[in-house]
């Protein structure tokens, strides 16, 4: 994969099983550097030794500029970048690491309602951290099939009674309707993890109209990539280049034609590393990252999956 991002080689410090089918990886740089700072919900792109890169949420003291930490669960049905990490990688290893990006801020509020599913826990740990630091009232509802699966299960539990760990294999799926309703007015509702549970907590929001918002972020597509339609123009307006996209072909495929160093990642439509202003057309918007609202709003589109409406897009490029 072609990826512009600034990287720095890193030396993984620790390779440690924290659970079920999940290792915690510690990177460092090799000569003691401070590393760049990040903010709760950023994410970094690792290079594996085969060439494949993915993307990890950064889970560690945000404050700790001597390391990066990702924990990464064992996906038997994924691309192999996760069965990698656990075979290969181990302390010692060095690897290309990019600076950290962040598509899933924490906005400020008074009050957050996090919802974790399995691995996806790791973003919402350094907005706890921040949660806390700041005041704000909050709660955790963090599920799991198993007590062992449960990456960061005993250090969350210490936190008392805000956090809610629902073990599916004792309690079921969580009671979203009551878990929404008795969340207080105004309250940002966080959540991560498979997408199953992302669509359910979605769904339920919507009848909730006393929260303040929803933010979740996506570790794979909501469904298959459809590339497919009739072709159309696409003006990359500061370039002066107009490109024709055909049936099956992305427009981010024909854009790095032209401009090799476009930022992208997942080329599924779920990280948001892709996205890019629209200043004329209309999108067909595909994608599993941008908020009902952003699409509606037709100012932005994920260049990997979405397509048009129309004869012709014109782009910020």
């Amino acid at each position: 994969m072609i990826t512009t991002l600034e990287c720095l080689t890193l030396q993984v410090t620790e390779a440690t099983v924290i659970a079920d089918n999940v290792v915690e990886v510690s990177f460092q740089h090799p000569e003691g550097r401070p590393l760049p700072g990040w903010e709760p919900g950023a994410h970094i792109e690792v290079t594996l030794p085969s060439g494949l890169t993915r993307q990890y949420s950064l889970c560690g003291d945000q404050k700790d500029q001597s390391r990066y930490t990702i924990a990464v669960l064992r996906d038997e049905n994924g691309r192999g970048g996760s069965k990698e990490l656990h075979e290969v990688v181990e302390a010692g290893s060095e690897l290309r690491v990019s600076l950290p990006r962040n598509n899933f801020h924490l906005v400020e509020a008074d009050s957050y309602l996090f919802i974790g599913g399995g691995i996806g826990i790791t973003p919402m740990i350094p907005m706890i951290q921040q949660a806390r630091n700041s005041g704000a009232q909050w709660s955790l509802v963090y599920g799991g099939r198993r007590a062992s699966s449960m990456a960061y299960r005993e250090m969350l539990s210490s936190f008392g009674e805000q956090v809610d760990l629902w073990i599916e294999s004792e309690r079921g799926y969580p009671d979203l309707p009551s878990i929404l309703a008795n969340a207080p007015a105004g309250t940002m509702v966080y959540t991560c993890g498979p997408s199953v549970m992302i669509n359910a907590v979605a769904e339920e929001f919507s009848a909730h109209s006393h929260l303040g918002g929803l933010h979740f972020e996506r570790f794979a597509a909501n469904g298959p990539v459809d590339i497919s339609g009739d072709s159309f123009e696409v003006e990359l307006r500061r370039t002066g280049v107009t490109l024709k996209v055909a049936e099956g072909v992305s427009v981010l495929d024909e854009v790095l034609k032209i401009i090799p160093k476009q930022p992208f990642s997942c080329k599924e439509g779920y990280c948001g590393d892709c996205e890019t202003k629209v200043l004329e057309g209309e999108p067909d918007h595909r994608d599993d990252f941008l908020t009902p609202a952003d699409q509606d709003s037709g100012k932005v589109m994920m260049l990997c999956v979405s397509r048009c409406k129309g004869k012709k897009l014109v782009l910020d490029l």
